[in-house]
């Protein structure tokens, strides 16, 4: 079980302040090195949202919910049993010292430049073998932006896709970017072209990374010959017999 109070890993955080354009306007990261182990803490606000998440080996383990009212576990129960008990109360408790923290930050940064670092090229994959008509998930893996967050959008074929889409909360990179991966849902079927789209203030318009449905079909051409060529060889062999008949007549 883990505690609100002694996820601070006895290290200092470090603070970041990004623009108030809406993304994250206020943050706070922790990290703890400890023997194999690497754990990592995360609060951040903006003026509409907030974020509070717990990670351990790169991996999401707890976020808080804040528009359902509660703490979401990152990983299966039967995983591993770590409780975090008291997190989501807390969490709303540093929400709200967060944003009354966040005017003042402002005012004291008003005269510093915006710092944004741009996303790389977005990568898209899907997390099975693609088979057609088989239910399967696209994947649009973003990393290396500063501020957080980044908006993805999908379209199929060019129309806009919302069902079966979902992205995960920001999650801090050692150098002090972000990454994000969106997932969609989606069947395939032959011929199919995909689009993840990646939206962000670094960049000056969408970053588009396309993927199409393009599944090997087995060729008729081996089987066809083969067939012709046994269909011959029999008739061959038929005539051959008849010929020797024939002979065997004649004598």
């Amino acid at each position: 079980m883990l505690t609100k109070k002694n996820s601070s890993f006895g290290r200092a955080p470090s603070e970041q302040a990004p623009p108030p354009d809406g993304s994250m306007s206020r943050l706070k990261v922790v990290f703890l090195f400890s023997g194999q182990h690497e754990d990592i803490g995360i609060t951040g606000c903006s003026d509409l949202d907030g974020e509070d998440m717990f990670g351990l080996d790169s991996e999401e383990r707890w976020y808080a919910d804040f528009s359902k009212g509660e703490g979401v576990y990152g990983t299966p129960p039967f995983i591993d049993p770590v409780t975090f008990e008291g997190f989501y109360s807390q969490a709303v408790a540093d929400l709200q010292t967060c944003k009354t923290s966040l005017d003042i930050t402002r005012k004291s940064l008003k005269d510093m430049p915006p710092e944004t670092v741009a996303p790389t090229s977005p990568m898209i994959y899907t997390k099975e073998e693609v088979q057609l008509s088989q239910q399967n998930t696209l994947i649009c893996f973003v990393t290396g932006f500063y501020p957080a967050p980044v908006n993805v959008s999908w379209t199929r074929n060019g129309e806009h896709v919302t069902q079966g889409t979902s992205i995960n909360v920001p999650y801090p990179n050692k150098e002090g970017t972000f990454t994000q991966i969106s997932r969609l849902a989606f069947v395939p079927q032959q011929g199919d072209i995909y689009s993840c789209r990646v939206q962000h203030p670094a960049l000056s318009g969408l970053d588009t990374r396309m993927w199409t449905v393009e599944v090997q079909q087995p060729g008729v051409g081996p089987a066809v010959f083969c067939g012709l060529g046994l269909t011959l060889g029999l008739l061959g062999v038929a005539a051959g017999t008849f010929f020797l008949i024939k002979g065997n007549e004649c004598r």
